[in-house]
């Protein structure tokens, strides 16, 4: 008889049984795109439907994901609305930009994320965390709000690693301000859902206003004390992230604080968001977490010193991080919109249509997991994961645009979850489950309160 503890059920929003009505479809989509789709999103490859006039079609099926998003990308543009959103507050970075201007800057940065220079910020986030852990463990009460506490964190390591501590804005005003930045700048406005005028203001975007000048003028300051230290020493100016954009042709100085932006925002949002959802699962899941601490016990006397090994060596806290990137992927849509009409099998996709690939459905899809709502992070050990597609695990985009820096995320996402657990001990303490809402990535409704204590 099997006596192990039954899995624990990730919390997420019921799918409703049928597709929504239209004025329903709209003010769910303004509260959290997530509560949407029906129930037959997550059972069958592809599903179509259409929105005002437009074919709408969300694809499943890793072997048309295959197709559509990478061997035939180039009919494939992004989508108006997601433009429509995202464009206002990020610009021209590298996020929202299109054609050349993204070429141009997906090279210029291509250097900062080589597997030698990504390595190398190994050492950097070792020590970050384990200042960060001991913190965290002299709170006073023992008790911290993690979402919080991880966009700290994870802004802490950004700055050192990829602005060599060039950004001066202290911590906790730092992480209000990108709360509320990003907290608004991923949430669908139903003008934009309409395709009304850009003329007409979306309330969201008028009350990040503040936060958004609150960035630009950080940046700014930043660029400024930069572009001085290359014109007085060039050679004292280290060969970052920043200088690198500095450095571009044919960046303008507004696409560089774009593409800053960009990067602080995606670049460790997306992170901090992993990290809260492993840490919360973990605490759902004793003795998923005792095996991951009993690994880091065994394992990490032996790696010091060698933090850029982690990823390969610590399987298991590998993979309890990439079980949380599933249930909650940090980007949890992809949407494209068909240049000319196209076929795949027996879906055919029109000229003009709006194309989805939805993690969060692809990744909770009934026939792609085996018991798909279950925090089981077996399913991403080396023995397991070669019966997982492709292209049915997409934490980090597909194609030609598949995220610059995951393997930078990766080694991150890692090292801060091993060195904050053979430190720490997380235990929630909410009066309720959080509920996944999505933003610009999937977080959750009410933070992650927790009892932090030493192990």
């Amino acid at each position: 008889m099997d006596t192990r503890p039954l899995p624990f059920r990730a919390p997420a929003p019921i799918p409703p049984e049928k597709t929504l009505s239209f004025a329903r479809f709209v003010y769910t989509a303004a509260r959290n795109p997530l509560r949407i789709w029906a129930e037959r999103a997550y059972r069958e490859p592809h599903v179509r439907s259409d929105w005002l006039k437009t074919p709408t079609i969300i694809v499943n099926d890793p072997a048309a994901i295959r197709y559509l998003m990478v061997e035939n990308a180039g009919n494939y543009v992004m989508q108006p609305l997601r433009q429509r959103i995202l464009r206002p507050m990020l610009r021209d970075g590298l996020l929202t930009a299109e054609g050349e201007l993204w070429r141009r800057t997906r090279r210029a940065l291509a250097p900062v994320f080589t597997p030698r220079n990504i390595q190398g910020f190994a050492p950097i986030m070792q020590r970050r965390t384990a200042l960060f852990a001991e913190r965290l463990a002299a709170l006073p009460d023992g008790r911290a709000e993690i979402a919080h506490q991880m966009t700290l964190l994870t802004y802490d390591i950004l700055q050192a690693t990829l602005f060599t501590d060039d950004i001066a804005s202290p911590p906790e005003e730092f992480a209000r301000s990108m709360e509320g930045f990003l907290g608004r700048m991923g949430r669908v406005d139903p003008l934009d859902l309409l395709d009304a005028p850009a003329f007409l203001p979306r309330i969201a975007r008028i009350m990040a206003g503040r936060s958004q000048a609150y960035f630009r003028k950080l940046i700014g300051a930043t660029i400024d004390r930069r572009q001085a230290l290359v014109a007085s020493d060039p050679g004292a100016a280290p060969r970052d992230f920043l200088t690198l954009l500095l450095e571009a042709e044919g960046l303008s100085r507004s696409e560089i604080e774009d593409n800053i932006i960009t990067f602080i925002g995606a670049g460790h949002e997306t992170t901090a968001r992993a990290l809260g959802w492993t840490l919360y699962l973990l605490s759902q899941a004793p003795e998923e977490r005792a095996k991951v601490e009993a690994e880091l016990d065994a394992l990490l006397p032996g790696l010091e010193g060698e933090p850029a090994g982690w990823v390969d060596r610590l399987v298991y806290t590998r993979a309890a991080f990439e079980e949380a990137m599933r249930l909650y992927p940090p980007a949890p849509s992809l949407n494209r919109t068909a240049v000319a009409d196209d076929r795949f099998g027996d879906l055919e996709i029109p000229a003009g249509a709006s194309v989805l690939v939805l993690p969060w459905l692809v990744h909770r899809h009934e026939s792609l997991w085996k018991n798909p709502a279950c925090f089981l992070p077996e399913r991403f050990l080396p023995e397991s994961r070669a019966s997982i597609d492709r292209y049915q695990y997409l934490p980090f985009g597909i194609g030609p645009r598949v995220c610059i820096g995951q393997s930078f995320a990766m080694q991150e996402g890692v090292i801060l979850l091993a060195e904050l657990m053979r430190h720490l001990r997380f235990d929630f303490v909410g009066t309720r489950h959080p509920v996944p809402v999505q933003k610009i990535t999937v977080q959750p409704d009410r933070g992650f309160p927790m009892r932090v204590s030493r192990r």
